[in-house]
């Protein structure tokens, strides 16, 4: 069975209201561009995602030559198991943490809608801000939503039983991997450490589960939080490009 050279993105294209695929692989070549061209050609896709291998400069030229902006430089944090798990907030800390309810979808959705104007979707003047304020809207209410079963777990945080910030958590038994998909804090709670303190609390999570390693991405303009995650003992471990491709751009 011959590989295609991307794959059609049904809830993307659903929730854009666009004909979306992405690029199979990290790599691309004059060669791979002509079929991938080719394909959306024949499917009708509008615009195309590529992550590319930041380190193979081929890919970087064709996906450049072929069309391809970049939009987001996506660098992604690896922590492994401690021997010893840290310890849990003291009782007199004015943040609390908890499992989150349906009833905090409301509190915390101004904080989704604006907590991530560095992603590549804010970044590609294609897509508007409310469809971009409305992807992580979206995200946080599934990651909530006990009936959606998107997210493993998402923790909130409060502050005198108001939710203030929010942690999704991913579990991949098969790796032992974790990964944190958001982490979002209400701006009038700033500099009170609440998503540091979400981050630990995911991890000791994280940990209980039996994970062995949990990995985090976000965006290479975002330097707050990558001084957040490298303040809870991540490091750099890969670094990549995201890229977007409109069909209809001579």
């Amino acid at each position: 069975m011959i590989e295609t050279p991307a794959t059609f993105l049904e809830w993307d294209s659903q929730f854009f209201g666009q004909r979306i695929a992405r690029v199979n692989g990290s790599v691309l070549t004059p060669a791979l561009l002509v079929d991938l061209r080719e394909w959306c050609t024949a499917q009708q896709i509008e615009c195309v995602y590529f992550l590319a291998d930041s380190l193979d400069a081929l890919t970087i030229r064709t996906a450049e030559a072929g069309g391809f902006h970049l939009q987001d430089v996506r660098l992604t944090f690896m922590i492994q198991r401690p021997v010893v798990l840290s310890a849990a907030l003291p009782a007199d800390d004015p943040v609390a943490l908890r499992s989150s309810r349906p009833t905090d979808i409301d509190a915390l959705r101004d904080t989704a809608r604006h907590a991530y104007i560095h992603s590549r979707f804010y970044n590609d003047p294609r897509f508007t801000e409310e469809q971009c304020a409305t992807l992580y809207d979206t995200w946080l209410t599934r990651s909530i939503d006990p009936d959606d079963h998107y997210a493993d777990m998402t923790f909130v945080a409060t502050v005198e039983d108001a939710p203030v910030g929010y942690v999704v958590c991913h579990l991949n038994q098969q790796t032992h991997t974790g990964t944190i998909g958001l982490v979002g804090v209400a701006e009038h709670t700033r500099g009170q450490q609440v998503g540091q303190k979400l981050v630990l609390h995911a991890l000791r999570w994280f940990w209980e589960q039996g994970m062995t390693q949990v990995q985090v991405t976000t965006q290479g303009r975002n330097i707050p939080g990558q001084r957040l995650y490298q303040r809870c003992g991540f490091l750099t471990h890969s670094l990549f490009l995201w890229y977007h491709l409109w069909l209809d751009e001579k």
